[in-house]
């Protein structure tokens, strides 16, 4: 049977950061009511209006002179509906969701677990993590969440999801974590959290708690033959959530590092002539002309083991290294050039948007 990976928010048609306290909740034996009770007012369910072209509901294999015809047919944009969840982190009401949540939102709306409606405005969205920040405005205080430390978690630590998943809203699934810094090949940045507590689609952007009560984690994709949940969900640790949402609440947008290169992993072969257990490092396939790669000398070739005070182990070290980094900020890249070690001061660029 073959698995699909998909991300699990949207429905068909048819179908600086104010930080709460931690919670000091340890499980009882009767289950999760009390924490759930301290934070699912926090959960909110997300319903999106937005706009797609018409072609989007075409075949990808038609051909391209039928698909021209239709396209001057149907010149309109079609409306579509989804639903998503979200969580408050602040008494002033902002709400972090997946990106793909709100991707080309017309008109969203809030609702609250008590029932209370709001229209949210998309403050801003981070396509390559799939993390949004949104804002609503309120005339009284809401209730809010914090993010905990998902660093300190571990594979077998017992979590608890909340959301809405298929619209049914306030739903509680719990479970455990199944894996750490998962590597689903949906974005640069992949270091996802694997959990079995039950994900489906509607869950995504909502949070995944520990015992504690704090958000380690935003609920995002899913493995599944059916669609539905199999126990293989997965939620962006809260330490990449936090950072990206400081960066868009700052102007809506994030800005990331940039070193101009194209790498690959190293070959077992060539970590075997090096003397390496295991294959390390990430090798310099390519370097752009003038990028800060260029400038700091860089070579095709090179392998890069260190960036500052990170050791790089595979090519996802090397590329949430420089994307962490502060562009105009100076790093040393340790290389390993024809045998020899070098240290290269190299000044870091800004990686263009559409680049991310």
């Amino acid at each position: 049977m073959t698995s699909l990976l998909t991300r699990n928010a949207l429905l068909p048609l048819t179908a600086s950061l104010t930080l709460a306290p931690a919670l000091a909740f340890a499980v009882p034996a009767g289950g999760y009511g009390d924490l759930v009770e301290q934070v699912g007012p926090a959960v909110v369910f997300i319903e999106v209006t937005s706009t797609r072209p018409a072609a989007d509901n075409l075949p990808r294999n038609l051909p391209e002179e039928l698909r021209k015809r239709f396209e001057q047919q149907n010149p309109q944009d079609k409306q579509a509906h989804g639903l998503g969840s979200g969580f408050i982190i602040s008494n002033e009401g902002q709400i972090v969701t997946n990106s793909h949540v709100v991707e080309n939102a017309q008109l969203v709306e809030i609702t609250l677990a008590d029932g209370r409606k709001f229209d949210a405005e998309v403050i801003g969205s981070d396509p390559a993590t799939d993390i949004a920040l949104l804002s609503i405005k309120a005339d009284v205080d809401l209730p809010f969440v914090s993010f905990g430390d998902s660093d300190q978690m571990r594979a077998g630590d017992e979590v608890v999801a909340v959301g809405n998943p298929f619209g049914l809203s306030s739903t509680v699934t719990s479970g455990i974590i199944s894996a750490m810094a998962r590597d689903i090949h949906a974005g640069p940045y992949d270091e996802f959290i694997q959990t079995d507590a039950a994900i489906n689609r509607g869950n995504s952007g909502g949070p995944l708690f520990n015992n504690a009560g704090e958000v380690i984690g935003v609920n995002t994709a899913i493995i599944s033959p059916g669609g539905g949940s199999v126990g293989i969900g997965f939620a962006v640790p809260s330490d990449l959530v936090r950072d990206v949402v400081a960066d868009l609440s700052d102007d809506g947008t994030v800005t990331r590092g940039w070193l101009g290169v194209s790498i690959r992993p190293m070959s077992d072969e060539v970590a075997q002539v090096l003397g390496y257990t295991q294959s390390k490092g990430a090798v310099i396939d390519g370097v752009s002309k003038d990028s800060p790669a260029d400038k700091g000398g860089l070579q095709r070739g090179d392998i890069v083991l260190r960036f500052d005070q990170t050791e790089i182990s595979d090519l996802r070290d090397l590329t949430r290294a420089v994307a962490s980094k502060a562009p105009e900020d100076t790093a040393t890249v340790t290389v390993l050039r024809r045998g020899k070690e070098l240290a290269l001061d190299i000044t870091i660029g800004t990686l263009a948007p559409q680049e991310a």
